[in-house]
């Protein structure tokens, strides 16, 4: 799980990844919010509950548009809310072209 590098002789830890969709991309410059899904087993009835969390990601190069699927890697804070940044466009929106 952990990783030697050789320069600098720490040991670092492997960094979460995440898949999501992206919901606003627009509305700040270099951000986006991404909606992540997963599955909760709940504890008193063992149903599995859908829920969600909503990041906001560092894309600089403005590379992902609204109803991408993306996959953001965990990073250092960025901002007071970011510390996820976009590690590439998974799938785009469908009826967007290339």
């Amino acid at each position: 799980m952990a990783e030697v590098t050789e320069q600098q002789g720490k040991v670092r830890r492997q960094r979460r990844t995440l898949t999501g969709v992206v919901k606003t991309a627009h509305k700040t410059p270099a951000t986006l919010r991404v909606e992540v899904e997963f599955l909760v087993r709940h504890t008193r009835y063992s149903k599995y509950v859908r829920k969600r969390t909503v990041l906001h990601a560092h894309d600089p190069k403005a590379e992902a548009k609204p109803g991408d699927r993306v996959e953001v890697v965990e990073c250092r804070p960025v901002s007071k809310t970011k510390c996820w940044r976009l590690a590439k466009v998974v799938a785009r929106a469908a009826g967007e072209a290339k």
